[in-house]
């Protein structure tokens, strides 16, 4: 049974202006996330995935389908039993959410005392937890004294605070630098393995899901769109919004206007050459073309590497003999996909 199960669950809001046409933020969404999964749901400004998230934890309630978390069908509860289920729901956020209030101690208690922890377990769970983070020399800190990657170490801290089954990650590195980005990145992943926790990563930055997730969900107008394993998601987009997140990190078969510009350039027969499987290495493919004693150059695209397997595009100009390039191109085509830029 998957620990979070969503089936035909839309969420609706009222009209934003008078006359207006309700706004449906989430439509009719069937998801499941199974224990210990790290998923990562993305989608551009107003795809839904931040609403879906809510609605995971029970901040929303759902307008109409089924919603399950560990078994629980959180739909038909009411706020007093939410309560209980969102104590297995720890939650991270884009500008971190600490209490200026309280110390980097007392920001990690605070989920304790709402749970009603007793005060006499504070101190080793909270000890736990910091050295956990690596933020031990930090407990008596206050939030403006902490970098951004600190502060959002501190709010991981303390989504972990009550030993959650799954942890719901809403933009959680939109904020920090690159390099903080992968430390935090980093620690998702040490929840995951050595804690068991499952992670929902929300996020519109497909570095982050080729990063970090085992699969990945699409959104567009509150729909999932398409989903599934991240590499197979990236390397064989089948979606328009999926090919355009799949292009923030790759470029694709190169468009109209860079043909025009790539044949000012290169003369040459322009060949693009699909990597979607990590059984056929580039250098086999090159060794086919040079070979035939045919000349050739990197010309446009690029290629990436997800959990060890290689994706992307690579298009070359093969010059030389016309019946030798006409050879390598059917070498080579026998080899991976390609596509003859015209």
């Amino acid at each position: 049974m998957a620990l979070i199960e969503l089936r035909g669950v839309s969420k609706t809001y009222p009209p934003t202006r008078k006359g207006g046409d309700p706004v449906r933020a989430v439509d009719d969404v069937d998801l499941s996330i199974e224990a210990g999964e790290i998923v990562g749901v993305v989608g551009y400004s107003g795809a839904g995935k931040s609403t879906l998230v809510r609605l995971i934890n029970a901040l929303e309630p759902t307008t109409s389908g089924t919603l399950e978390v560990d078994g629980t069908d959180v739909t038909t509860l009411r706020e007093r039993q939410l309560q209980k289920v969102r104590l297995d729901i720890g939650m991270i956020f884009q500008q971190f959410n600490l209490f200026g209030s309280r110390t980097v101690w007392g920001n990690i208690a605070y989920p304790l005392e709402i749970a009603k922890v007793p005060k006499a377990e504070h101190q080793k769970r909270i000890s736990e937890l910091l050295h956990f983070v690596g933020l031990a020399d930090k407990a008596h800190a206050w939030p403006e004294q902490l970098s951004g990657g600190q502060k959002q170490r501190v709010g991981i801290a303390r989504a972990l605070a009550t030993s959650p089954k799954i942890l719901l990650a809403d933009e959680a590195t939109s904020a920090l630098d690159p390099e903080t980005t992968v430390e935090v990145l980093r620690l998702l992943k040490r929840v995951n393995t050595e804690l068991g926790i499952t992670i929902v990563v929300i996020t519109h930055e497909m570095d982050v899901v080729k990063t970090i997730a085992d699969r990945v969900v699409v959104m567009e107008e509150g729909r999932i769109v398409e989903q599934g394993p991240v590499f197979e998601i990236f390397a064989r987009p089948q979606q328009p919004a999926t090919r355009r997140f799949v292009s923030t990190l790759v470029d694709d078969v190169p468009d109209e206007a860079s043909v025009v510009s790539l044949r000012r350039r290169h003369p040459g027969r322009l060949l693009t050459l699909s990597f979607r499987d990590e059984s056929v290495s580039q250098s086999a493919v090159f060794a086919e073309i040079i070979g035939r004693g045919v000349e050739f150059e990197l010309v446009f695209g690029g290629v990436e590497d997800v959990r060890g397997r290689t994706f992307g595009h690579l298009t070359l100009e093969l010059r030389g003999d016309r019946a030798a390039v006409d050879e390598a191109v059917r070498a080579v085509s026998a080899l991976v996909e390609t596509t003859e830029v015209a």
